[in-house]
């Protein structure tokens, strides 16, 4: 299948990074020194993706205005560390084309995706929660698409988590086909202890058939009123296959504090001209505990 657009839920309160998610959304808050949201950009444009669908809300300009090419802080800036770091924001700009829709109230992620159903239209597409992160060699979203063009079928993204959590992420029910490839036969949003089908919780990324969007108009809100993309996805199982993978990448919740906190350290670990110090950092900080 091919892949061409990628939708990017952003319209949430970001209650749990409550009060820097007051003046600044979430989806712009730093994984060191850039924005989760610029990460998932990258790794969408690493992929070969050429559109993003950015679901977003009243009140978030900001995060257009970060979207728009850097030309004049490039032309003025004088740090050498600095102007790379422009220019690699302005590939991202100009690689993907940017479009924009409103989720006017925040009713879940099965709303904000199925807001962007007219800026998707009848085609295959990824999802992409900013405030996911997965570190990979080949891009997450790639190996993802990689295993929907073979199946010629809806696919997600898996991760085994410890039975303690199930209860906070969408769980799958699934057979396993090959090594870390599974036939998905079910899925439950946040299952109460002891009742979930697995282990494999669904870790933001997803490759929907566009009939995923009939699923969720017909889908009801939940108690808190939201529309779960599961919901959508259930319905999609009961019509066509849907598999799911276990992606080569380490990934990070950076939706709360903790999150943000773990993921960053994982990137400054991985670069070249922050390990060394931040290694240090850690090391004097344990000895001190």
């Amino acid at each position: 299948m091919k892949i061409r657009k990628a939708v990017i839920p952003a319209a949430g309160l970001g209650a749990r990074m409550l009060p820097a998610s007051k003046a600044v959304p979430k989806e712009l808050l730093p994984v060191l020194d850039r924005p989760m949201l610029h990460e998932v950009l990258a790794e969408a444009m690493a992929a070969g993706l050429e559109e993003a669908v950015i679901v977003t809300a009243r009140g978030k300009e900001a995060i257009a205005s970060y979207l728009s090419p850097p030309r004049d802080l490039e032309r003025t800036a004088a740090d050498p560390a600095a102007r790379a770091a422009l220019a690699e924001l302005r590939r991202i700009c100009e690689s993907l084309r940017f479009t924009y829709v409103i989720q006017e109230r925040q009713r879940g992620l099965g709303d904000a995706v199925l807001t962007a159903r007219h800026a998707i239209g009848d085609e295959p597409f990824a999802v992409l929660l900013p405030d996911t992160l997965l570190f990979a060699k080949t891009p997450a979203i790639a190996q993802l698409i990689s295993l929907a063009d073979e199946r010629s079928a809806s696919a997600l993204a898996v991760s085994p988590v410890a039975p303690q959590d199930v209860s906070s992420v969408g769980v799958v029910a699934a057979q396993a086909i090959a090594r870390g490839v599974y036939h998905v036969t079910g899925v439950v949003e946040k299952p109460q202890p002891g009742k979930a089908p697995s282990n494999l919780a669904i870790v933001g990324r997803y490759v929907l058939t566009p009939q995923v969007f009939d699923g969720l108009a017909l889908a009801r809100p939940g108690a808190l009123g939201e529309l779960q993309l599961t919901d959508g996805i259930a319905w999609l199982l009961e019509r066509q296959p849907v598999y799911a993978r276990e992606l080569e990448a380490a990934w990070y919740d950076a939706g709360t504090p903790l999150g943000l906190l773990h993921a960053s350290l994982e990137m400054a670990l991985r670069r070249d001209d922050t390990a060394p110090t931040v290694r240090a950092w850690i090391q004097r900080l344990a000895k001190e505990s």
